[in-house]
């Protein structure tokens, strides 16, 4: 039999990787403002911030791309959860989708060439209306 709990394992680690990035954006953030002698007040707006820490920019970004498409992600894997359809096949696609997040961030935070950035994010939206397209057959299938 299937442990439904198995499928909290691939959102415990998006939500890792959101951690990991939020302690990468801060870290990064600091050292760029002692670096540049840059006062905290000076940066008490998001426009200021975007004009002063262009260094940290990277990881301010990704952390803040986290809560958009993911958040579909944090949906799907409680919808799973909730009607108790999970199985290997999700499984599978909600671990490929946080891989595919991990590549992704890694791609923003460090060399961040855009066009291998946007190639993983593609493939990880892909990845992720897959994932809603089966939990809608699977529900639909116990509907009927």
């Amino acid at each position: 039999m299937f442990n439904q709990y198995t499928i909290f394992l691939p959102l415990l680690a998006m939500i890792l990787l959101t951690a990991i990035v939020l302690v990468w954006m801060y870290i990064s953030r600091v050292q760029e403002m002692k670096l540049k002698k840059i006062h905290p007040q000076k940066i008490a707006d998001h426009v200021s911030s975007i004009e002063l820490l262009k260094t940290s920019a990277g990881p301010a970004d990704n952390f803040s791309n986290l809560f958009e498409a993911p958040v579909l992600f944090y949906v799907a894997i409680l919808t799973i959860f909730t009607t108790q359809i999970a199985d290997n096949t999700l499984l599978v696609y909600a671990w490929v989708y946080v891989a595919l997040r991990y590549l992704h961030s890694y791609i923003h935070i460090t060399y961040n060439k855009v066009m291998h950035r946007y190639k993983v994010y593609l493939a990880s939206t892909f990845v992720l209306w897959i994932l809603w397209i089966q939990i809608g057959i699977i529900i639909y299938r116990k509907m009927a």
